[in-house]
C-alpha cells in the first residue's frame, strides 16, 4: 500500500518529461538512474527488465526515450513496487511491476516470467557500497537500496546472464573503485565490455563507472573518455544537463 500523501513526494526527471512519486524518507532517485537509462541501448520491441528498479526512474526513462520497448519493473520491496506501478500508469508508460528478490533462483524468476534466454536488455543500478566502509542507514529502505554484501554485484550479473538471449545486453552502473569486482563478475559468460568512467569534477578520480557488456561478446573491451559532471566552479557541464534532461545519451548507445 502506497504511503499517505504527505510521506510522498512528486519529483520531475528528464527535464519535466517524467514525473515519479517516492518516499520522502530512505532511498530517493536521483542522477544515478537517469545516467543508466542514458548508457542503454534499446530498440523498440525489445524486452527490458530493470533488475531493482525502485519507483521505476531508470527503466521508466528509457522507456520515455524508447517508445514501444516491453518494460519489466522487477523489486523486492512491495511499497515500490506499487509506486513503480503508479508511476509508470501516471506517466503512460506500458510496464509490468513484479515483486521478486534479484537473488531469487531461476525458478522464482520463471515464475515471474523471467525464463531463460527470454530477455534482450537488462539495465541495473544494484546496492554497492561496502559495507566494511559505509556505515549503514537505520532506515531499512535506504540500507537495502545502498549496501552491497559480498554476493550482490555476483549474483545480480549472474541473475541478468540467466535471462538474457545471447547478444542481449546488460548496461549496470557501480561505484568507481569497485571496478575489479565488476570485471571479475562479468569475466563468466559477458564480453564485448565498454566502459565509461564518471567523474564529480575535472581532476579528481572517477567515483561511477558505467559498463555496457553483451552475453557471448567477444569484441576487445574499451575504456572510454571519462564522464565530468560539473565544470571546476561546480556547475554541471551542458553536456551534463543536456543527458539529464533527456535530450542526449551516453557513448555507450551504439548508434
Amino acid at each position: 500500500m502506497i504511503e499517505a500523501a504527505a510521506d510522498i513526494t512528486e519529483d520531475a526527471f528528464l527535464g519535466g518529461q517524467l514525473r515519479l512519486k517516492q518516499k520522502r524518507s530512505g532511498h530517493r532517485a536521483g542522477h544515478d538512474a537517469i545516467l543508466l537509462a542514458a548508457a542503454t541501448e534499446a530498440r523498440t520491441g525489445d524486452r527490458v527488465v530493470d533488475l531493482g528498479a525502485g519507483i521505476g526512474t531508470a527503466g521508466l526513462a528509457l522507456a520515455r526515450r524508447v517508445p514501444g520497448i516491453r518494460l519489466s519493473l522487477v523489486e523486492i520491496d512491495p511499497e515500490l513496487a506499487e509506486l513503480a506501478r503508479a508511476n509508470a500508469a501516471a506517466n503512460a508508460i506500458a510496464a509490468e511491476t513484479i515483486v521478486l528478490d534479484v537473488m531469487a533462483d531461476a525458478q522464482a524468476f520463471a515464475a515471474n516470467g523471467l525464463s531463460p534466454d527470454s530477455v534482450d536488455v537488462v539495465l541495473m543500478n544494484p546496492p554497492f557500497n561496502d559495507p566494511a566502509r559505509h556505515r549503514g542507514s537505520p532506515d531499512q529502505g535506504r540500507q537495502i537500496a545502498h549496501v552491497a554484501t559480498e554476493e550482490t554485484l555476483q549474483a545480480w550479473i549472474h541473475a541478468a546472464r540467466r535471462i538474457l538471449r545471447s547478444d542481449g545486453v546488460l548496461t549496470l552502473i557501480w561505484r568507481a573503485d569497485g571496478i575489479a569486482e565488476v570485471l571479475a563478475a562479468l569475466s563468466r559468460g559477458f564480453g564485448s565490455l565498454s566502459i565509461l568512467p564518471v567523474h564529480g569534477e575535472a581532476g579528481r578520480p572517477a567515483i561511477r563507472v558505467l559498463v555496457r557488456a553483451v552475453k557471448g561478446g567477444r569484441a576487445p573491451t574499451r575504456l572510454l573518455p571519462g564522464l565530468m559532471l560539473n565544470e571546476q566552479a561546480r556547475v554541471p557541464k551542458k553536456e551534463v544537463k543536456d543527458i539529464l534532461e533527456g535530450r542526449a545519451v551516453l557513448p555507450l548507445v551504439e548508434r
